[in-house]
This record gives C-alpha cells, structure tokens and sequence, in this order.
C-alpha cells in the first residue's frame, strides 16, 4: 500500500512542508515517486519518519540523523556504529533530563515561596 504525502501528513501530525524537508534533506532515501512525480511513501517510509522524529526531538542533529540513516542503509555491517551512536545520544538525552529536572526543582522552589508570601515578584536574591 502506498500513502500520499497529506496522508502521511494526516497520520504522522507533520506538516507537508516538514515532510518535504526531510525528504529533500535526504532523510528518506528509499522514498519512491509515481509516475507523475508525486511522493509514494510506504509504511517503511512512515516508519522511517517515526524515527526521524524520535531523533530529532531528542536533540539529534539533521546531520546527525542523516549520518545515522546512511549507515542503516549499508546493512549489518553498520551495526556497530549504530549502537554507538544510538548510545551517545542516549547519553546525550540522559545528562537533558538531569538538566530539566533540576531546572525544574528551581522553579518549583520558586512557586512554593511566591505562594508562602502570596504575591508573585521578583526579588533581588533570585
């Protein structure tokens, strides 16, 4: 079965214009096109996307991504390098976690002392 890009558009929740980019960018590069040009994605390509996504939204770079998707084209051998970059980025999110969540204990030490004096201001010993 083959899905139009507003398709994939409507089941993904990216926008025609981000799917275009992607492909351009050549994050897809089994995407096929039909007679008249237009793209003809699969489901490996939707899975694709997916991905594409996941990685990105964890912070990995376009390039990143691009360099990652390449190797998985290349098969079994890449496999390797694929862990490891798979493991970085883990890294990577792990140490943004770690960031957030102290991030987030600052301002819920905030909230707590603006309710004890209920008024929201700031003061000078931020």
């Amino acid at each position: 079965m083959s899905y139009s890009i507003k398709q994939v558009s409507e089941q993904t929740g990216l926008s025609e214009h981000t799917i275009r980019f992607y492909d351009r960018e050549g994050l897809l590069p089994l995407l096929k096109r039909d007679g008249t040009g237009k793209r003809s994605f699969s489901e490996n390509d939707i899975q694709w996307l997916g991905l594409i996504c996941c990685l990105k939204n964890s912070g990995m770079s376009i390039e990143k991504i691009k360099e990652f998707m390449y190797l998985c084209l290349n098969g079994e051998e890449t496999c390797e390098q694929r862990k490891e970059m798979l493991e970085l980025h883990k890294a990577y999110i792990l140490e943004q976690i770690k960031l957030l969540n102290r991030s987030l204990s600052t301002i819920e030490y905030k909230i707590d002392h603006y309710k004890e004096i209920g008024v929201f201001h700031l003061d000078a010993s931020l």
